[in-house]
């Protein structure tokens, strides 16, 4: 059972139920780029900020705010600003804090194009970038001295790495550092940074929040403050708004995401199972409940080291249900391996510096029978191999 929220209802709860005004189960959807005033008063009130009236969608649409207050409540955040991606996101929130001459202290195995973000584009302009791994994180207290951001993933890309958060964030907060995580893998449903300290949370919303593989979306939750910063800054002047069309398509994915992660979870159970005394398997990266403070659940997200016998190519080709592909999330299987991933414009520094073996294989298992997909991929594994 997921935790209670505020309210004494269960995140599941909070996310199924809720409802519009006006007895609207979905949010109405409102397709309009601006907002007009019904007289001078009213509109010099809300140009003069004395109003929070909607005034353009690029800043505020009561579609995407629906989506945004759902957010912010599972997130157990005083607030919440909604993107068009996730890198809308991650840039955004990013650009909001930090300055040239600032430093950013982050996590080691990072998602590669928050990787190219800083080494191509703020490095340039003359913020320093230093990389980390979970363990200096967590046991050097004085490893953000001096540091104005803390980018954080718990669990990492790929090798699905995890962070004691509450450490860090009492470390954070003894310097002053912002912390930001992405909490993409583990949704609001299997872990809320912010109640173990952490500044800021972000998500690809494309991923598990979405859930249908047909939206491309992000999302930032925080205390109000943080969020005021974000939207007076870099929301308008970026321009990475989140239409109102796709916040409702999220919002309607957040109405099922508890069943949902229950079935992704019960799929990777399965799989680190039976994987994990696999002949042809070397090593199985997904982190389970309770292996560090405030995860309470597994993901559908996770990868496999195979040994050197087993041909990857045909290993892909072999499956039936998995797909080749980037992205996760949705309700298809997907995977993709890391020699194709690696091999991807600009990701060679970010994952290769890491010490990420090309042996390993994702997997994003989907909403499909976990007995069918075992039996695909077991089949196609034991085919792969050579003797």
């Amino acid at each position: 059972m997921a935790d209670a929220v505020p309210g004494g209802y269960s995140i599941e709860t909070l996310l199924a139920a809720a409802a519009e005004t006006g007895g609207a189960v979905a949010p109405p959807i409102v397709q309009t780029s601006l907002f007009t005033f019904e007289n001078y008063k009213a509109f010099e009130d809300r140009m003069a900020g004395r109003s929070n009236e909607p005034l353009y969608t690029r800043v505020q649409n009561p579609t995407v705010a629906a989506f945004e207050k759902l957010m912010a409540q599972a997130e157990e955040g005083e607030a919440a600003v909604g993107f068009a991606s996730g890198m809308a996101a991650v840039s955004s929130t990013v650009l909001a804090f930090v300055k040239p001459g600032d430093r950013i202290a982050c996590i080691e195995h990072v998602y590669p194009d928050a990787y190219r973000l800083f080494e191509r584009m703020l490095r340039p302009f003359g913020v320093g970038v230093t990389y980390h791994s979970i363990e200096e994180f967590q046991s050097d207290p004085d490893l953000l001295k001096g540091v104005k951001l803390a980018y954080l993933e718990s669990p990492t890309s790929v090798v699905f790495k995890t962070l004691d958060l509450g450490l860090v964030a009492s470390h954070a907060k003894k310097h002053g550092t912002i912390t930001v995580i992405d909490n993409s893998w583990a949704t609001p449903l299997f872990q809320r940074p912010l109640t173990l300290g952490i500044d800021i949370v972000l998500h690809s919303a494309s991923k598990y929040l979405s859930g249908h593989s047909d939206t491309v979306a992000g999302v930032v939750v925080a205390r109000q403050d943080l969020i005021d910063r974000i939207r007076d800054l870099t929301l308008p002047l970026l321009g990475g708004k989140l239409a109102p069309f796709e916040a409702f398509l999220l919002t309607r994915g957040l109405r099922t995401l508890g069943p949902r992660m229950r079935q992704h979870q019960a799929t990777a159970n399965l799989f680190v199972d039976r994987l994990a005394s696999h002949p042809h398997v070397s090593a199985v990266h997904s982190p389970g409940p309770n292996i560090v403070p405030g995860l309470t659940g597994r993901s559908g997200l996770l990868s496999v080291a195979l040994n050197d016998n087993v041909d990857i190519p045909n290993l892909a080709d072999s499956l039936k249900l998995f797909r080749l592909g980037v992205s996760w999330g949705g309700f298809e299987s997907l995977i993709l391996p890391t020699r194709i991933g690696l091999n991807q414009a600009g990701e060679q520094n970010s994952m290769q510096r890491f010490g990420v073996s090309d042996r390993i294989v994702r997997l994003s298992l989907g909403l499909e029978d976990p007995n069918d997909l075992w039996a695909d991929f077991e089949a196609a594994l034991s085919k792969s191999a050579r003797t």
